[in-house]
């Protein structure tokens, strides 16, 4: 049914439009449950950690859905999400400023609120995102996914659920802004300042400081917008 994903590509992204194509085609109907993780990886020769990346990109746009302990369905089509950007149409530099301008808005709001309402476990989530952001695998797609997870962490931790809807849509988009970085600077040396942002952040929810949280995402998202050559209005 699929083909193997390359792994100089996109992979979550690629992933995930390879289930929408079956959705679209109506070789999974409304309601249907799709293959475990496991068998998912095995099918595009990935690890399990790509698939819940392309899974949640397409729970995040309203797709599918997922049930604790039982696995992901497709959802019907009157509960599916209007929005929908391609990943070709943030090829144009425009398009993608403006995503880039919304994601900073969000971003930096979240970062408060999560200073604010995070519990025991979103902290704990937040250490084991940026130790995976850290680890042996952090020159690879594997320190990627945890790039992107570390945002959807403080979405959640906000506690408000459209933060975790809309910013983790969004945050599926921006990857590419990642592994455009990455491909146009020193990758150790992008890569270590990247976790460094990560980890002040961190620091600053667990401190329940809002403001230090709101002030230190706004400088990681204009600085990640810099290093792929975007400039942002800030006020």
């Amino acid at each position: 049914m699929f083909v193997e994903i390359k792994r100089n590509k996109q992979l979550p992204a690629r992933i995930a439009t390879q289930i929408l194509h079956e959705i679209n085609e109506g070789n999974w109907q409304p309601g249907h449950k799709l293959p475990t993780e496991h068998s998912l990886a095995q099918s595009f020769g990935v690890s399990r950690s790509v698939i819940r990346e392309a899974i949640a990109q397409l729970r995040n746009e309203g797709l599918i859905e997922t049930r604790q302990g039982v696995g992901a369905f497709v959802t019907e089509p009157d509960r599916r999400q209007a929005i929908r950007i391609e990943p070709e149409t943030l090829a144009d530099l425009d398009h993608f400023r403006s995503l880039f301008q919304l994601r900073m808005a969000l971003e930096i709001e979240a970062a408060g609120l999560a200073a604010v309402h995070y519990e025991a476990e979103d902290l704990h989530k937040l250490d084991e995102t940026l130790a995976q952001m850290s680890g042996a695998q952090k020159w690879t797609d594997e320190g990627i996914v945890a790039d992107l997870a570390f945002h959807r962490a403080i979405a959640a931790a906000t506690h408000n659920e459209y933060f975790s809807l809309v910013l983790g849509f969004i945050t599926e988009r921006i990857n590419q802004a990642i592994r455009a970085a990455r491909a146009r600077a020193v990758l150790e040396e992008i890569v270590d300042i990247t976790i460094a942002e990560h980890e002040r952040i961190r620091d600053a929810i667990a401190m329940r400081d809002p403001l230090q949280a709101r002030a230190l995402m706004r400088h990681h998202i204009v600085e990640a917008a810099g290093r792929v050559n975007l400039t942002l209005e800030t006020f």
